[in-house]
This record gives C-alpha cells, sequence and structure tokens, in this order.
C-alpha cells in the first residue's frame, strides 16, 4: 500500500452528521487478470472498502480484453492506458475528492503504474494480492516484496495475511488453529486498509 500527495479528509456539517463533501474519498478498485469486476470476490471487497473508508463511492470496470473470446490478459503495460483513461473520467465526475487507486493483483499492478504518471493525481495506492497479501501467496514471495519496499520512496506499508493465499484464503486446519474465522481474517485486513488510508489522507 503506496501513499501519495495528501488530502483532506471527511468533514462533519452543522448537526454533526457525516457529510459525503469533497473531504471524502473516492476509489477506482481494478480487478485482476482472471476475474471480471463483477465476481463474487470483487464485489465482496468492493463493499467491504466502501464501508471502511466511508467512500463517496468505489468505482470498477473490466479491462477490453475481458470481452474478448480467449479473455487472455495483455502485459501489464498495455493496459495503463485504458486504466489511466478511467482514472481521468472518474476524477472528472468527482471533483475535488481524493482519488484512491485499489488493485487486485494485476489490477494493482497496472494501478502503481497509473500512479507514477505525471498527469494522474492520487493520495494513495492499495495493492490486494500485491501487496496486502496472505503468507502463502506463491505469486510474491515475502522477501523479495521487502527488498522491493525497501526501495520504494513513497510511504508505504504491508499487512499480511497469516495462511492466506493470492486470493486471501485460509484453510480450515489454519483458522481452527488460530481461533478465527476467514471474515474475522479479512475484516482485520479491511481495517488496516482503512488505517493506511486515513493515515495518508492526513498527511
Amino acid at each position: 500500500m503506496d501513499s501519495l500527495p495528501p488530502a483532506k479528509r471527511r468533514r462533519e456539517s452543522k448537526d454533526g452528521e457525516t457529510e459525503a463533501s469533497t473531504l471524502s474519498p473516492v476509489v477506482i478498485f481494478a480487478h485482476g487478470a482472471g476475474a471480471p469486476s463483477s465476481s463474487d470476490w470483487m464485489q465482496r471487497w468492493k463493499n467491504m472498502i466502501k464501508e471502511a473508508l466511508r467512500a463517496v463511492d468505489v468505482v470498477t470496470f473490466d479491462y477490453p480484453y475481458m470481452s474478448a473470446k480467449k479473455k487472455a490478459p495483455p502485459k501489464a503495460e498495455k493496459l495503463v492506458e485504458f486504466h489511466s483513461n478511467f482514472v481521468k473520467e472518474t476524477a472528472t465526475k468527482y471533483p475535488g475528492h481524493p482519488l484512491i487507486l485499489a488493485g487486485k493483483s494485476m489490477g494493482s499492478r497496472v494501478g502503481c503504474m497509473v500512479a507514477s504518471m505525471k498527469d494522474i493525481n492520487v493520495s494513495a495506492v492499495v495493492c490486494l494480492g500485491y501487496p496486502l497479501k496472505g503468507s502463502k501467496d506463491g505469486l510474491c514471495p515475502l522477501e523479495k516484496l521487502e527488498t522491493t519496499r525497501k526501495k520504494m520512496k513513497a510511504p508505504n506499508e504491508l499487512h499480511v495475511i497469516d495462511g492466506g493465499d493470492h486470493s486471501f484464503k485460509i484453510g480450515k486446519k489454519h483458522l481452527q488453529a488460530n481461533n478465527s474465522t476467514q471474515d474475522e481474517v479479512e475484516d482485520v485486513a479491511v481495517l488496516a486498509i482503512a488505517a493506511f488510508i486515513s493515515r495518508s489522507l492526513e498527511g
């Protein structure tokens, strides 16, 4: 999870109720290589993120290859233009709101590329499966990830889901041994995201 230029947070109205003002973030959530934005996983995390961040909206989209017959993803670099255009369109619809780029696996990788563009202004990047990840995620070994994080200039944090795979799924034996449930573990993870975003927006 990377923190980029800070933005302000939410505010309260005169009667004490929280307003969906220009201080609340809008999240652009990109899917991974194998499943579209309509997948159960994406929809579940979309709802969790929106609630935890109290976001004005969590917007999803599908990369063009998802509508093709073979549905084979191209190299991440070839998805940057489409992704960045969607970010710009969303920013236009929500002027003044802090932009958070979130993504699952490949979507988070492309999101990092988009966030580095000069004409894109985002407050933070949240990477699910890279690097918010399970300890049994074979696609991104923790040792290599830690080496990469040390080279990063932007403030960043890592939350590891113990026993989780690339989609954070934890085996029953591991959950029983830790007297926990899948929902409880994911709740802790999304709260870690919310805390990170809060710190990022506070600057």
